[in-house]
């Protein structure tokens, strides 16, 4: 493993530690520069191609998920954690559905529900596109739905 800091070749396994997805998190350090950092590891597994409404396939992007969940949550008090479980948790369950192909709504929907009970705010700001509420009765609509329940 090439270090971050110096990009020296070298470097040693400090600990080690598994988590309930699979993955594994080494903590590292360099031998030439003695910085420390963590690195991830976790099996590839193949994610289903994405159908989008107007039949276009694209390719399940983790990054792509992050960042609109990001941008939903940004100046919230979430945690950079629960967005990553969020992310983890859906990708896994892509995986574990043993399809080549889902219908793109299938992830806006479980992100939704997800976002729903991490924070509300953040969920009303991806409804707004997810559910392409494009005026002020139909956000207002969503909010009321959320102070009912």
């Amino acid at each position: 493993m090439k270090c971050p800091y110096c990009e020296h070749e070298k470097t040693r396994v400090i600990d080690t530690s598994h988590d309930t997805r699979g993955g594994i998190r080494r903590r590292r350090v360099c031998t030439n520069c003695s910085q420390r950092f963590s690195t991830y590891e976790r099996a590839i597994l193949a994610t289903p191609l994405l159908v989008k409404q107007d039949g276009i396939r694209e390719e399940f992007s983790r990054e792509k998920l992050m960042a609109g969940i990001r941008v939903a949550c940004a100046k919230r008090p979430v945690a950079a954690i629960d967005i990553e479980r969020l992310v983890g948790e859906i990708e896994a369950e892509l995986q574990q559905m043993g399809k080549s192909e889902v219908p793109s709504r299938l992830v806006g929907d479980r992100v939704i529900k997800q976002l729903k009970s991490l924070d509300q705010v953040a969920y009303i700001r991806y409804a707004i596109v997810y559910l392409r509420l494009d005026d002020l009765e139909s956000i207002r609509d969503e909010i009321d739905h959320l102070l009912i329940d």
